[in-house]
């Protein structure tokens, strides 16, 4: 796999910094977006942001190529995942909150809207 999603001597690194760190940061980016009620695609332009940093990150502290395309790619794909799930559960969160009496939770991603009850 090295060489492929990661170019550091061992998977810890690529794991420590761009899931856990990046994939933190990448999280309440899309949690603040959410919670903010503004659409998907500012998150999108913030993780392309993010996934600079990452990649910066990778370079000052471990010797990392910072200009490649490939490995900003791979870094990039990993922090959308991430974020878009972060977004998703907070928006989620927000829809059955705010809006109880329309929406009830299906899952921690996703609502519906509820069943409404008529007599007769």
């Amino acid at each position: 796999m090295q060489g492929i999603i990661y170019e550091e001597p061992s998977i810890w690194l690529f794991l420590l910094v761009t899931v856990i760190m990046g994939g933190w940061a990448a999280w309440m980016t899309g949690r603040a977006i959410a919670i903010t009620w503004r659409p998907f695609w500012n998150l999108i332009l913030y993780l392309f942001i993010l996934g600079a940093a990452v990649r910066f990150i990778h370079f000052a502290l471990f010797g990392g190529t910072l200009l490649s395309i490939h490995y900003y790619a791979v870094d990039t794909i990993v922090i959308l995942i991430i974020g878009s799930l972060g977004y998703q559960y907070y928006r989620a969160r927000l829809m059955t909150s705010q809006y109880r009496w329309l929406y009830e939770r299906t899952g921690p991603f996703s609502w519906r809207e509820k069943a409404s009850h008529t007599n007769g």
